[in-house]
Order: C-alpha cells, then sequence, then structure tokens
C-alpha cells in the first residue's frame, strides 16, 4: 500500500487468479479481502476494485459459476456488500449475492 496505483493492481490479481480458475476448468473461486491486512488497503478500495472486476469478468465467457468472497468480519461483508448495491442493485425479493 502506498506505491501507487493499487486499486489497479488489486484489480488486475483478481482479473488474474480469474483466469487461471478458467485455464484449470474450475467452476468456483475464492477469495479473500486482498491487501486489506498487513498492507493496510482500506477496505472500501479492496472492495471496489475485486467486485468490478468480479463483475466485469463474469459478464465474458466464463466456466465460472461460484465466486465466493471469504471476509473476517460484519464491518467487512457491509463495505462490500454496499459496494456490491452500487455495482450490481438487487431487486426486492431476489436472494442476496453476499451473505
Amino acid at each position: 500500500m502506498g506505491s501507487g496505483e493499487e486499486e489497479r493492481k488489486l484489480r488486475d490479481a483478481t482479473i488474474a487468479s480469474l483466469r487461471l480458475a478458467d485455464a484449470h476448468g474450475l467452476t468456483s473461486i475464492a477469495f479473500p479481502a486482498i491487501s486489506t491486512g498487513v498492507f493496510g488497503c482500506p477496505m472500501e478500495l479492496c472492495a471496489r476494485a475485486m467486485l468490478s472486476a468480479v463483475r466485469d469478468y463474469a459478464d465474458g465467457a466464463t466456466g465460472i459459476r461460484r465466486i465466493v468472497f471469504c471476509l473476517w468480519d460484519e464491518e467487512a461483508l457491509a463495505v462490500f456488500s454496499a459496494q456490491l448495491e452500487t455495482l450490481i442493485p438487487q431487486s426486492a425479493g431476489e436472494p442476496p449475492l453476499l451473505h
């Protein structure tokens, strides 16, 4: 954190991981909130970068059917949920995308 272009780097790392999963024929993948621990990346920046990368990647041709975010606590879940709502608004009655 602090060396510059953190959001682009997180986005690139997420897309690279998704490409590797596809290349190996995986149908699911799990991510932590990359760089939010020791590296000190703000949770909001991480959520925005990773979720937008996943959304964009999933809009293309992929065999991945399930993408999981393994988050440390309720606060992280709230940040990711809020960011997800801005990227992919949910209709009333739909099951939550994050839980």
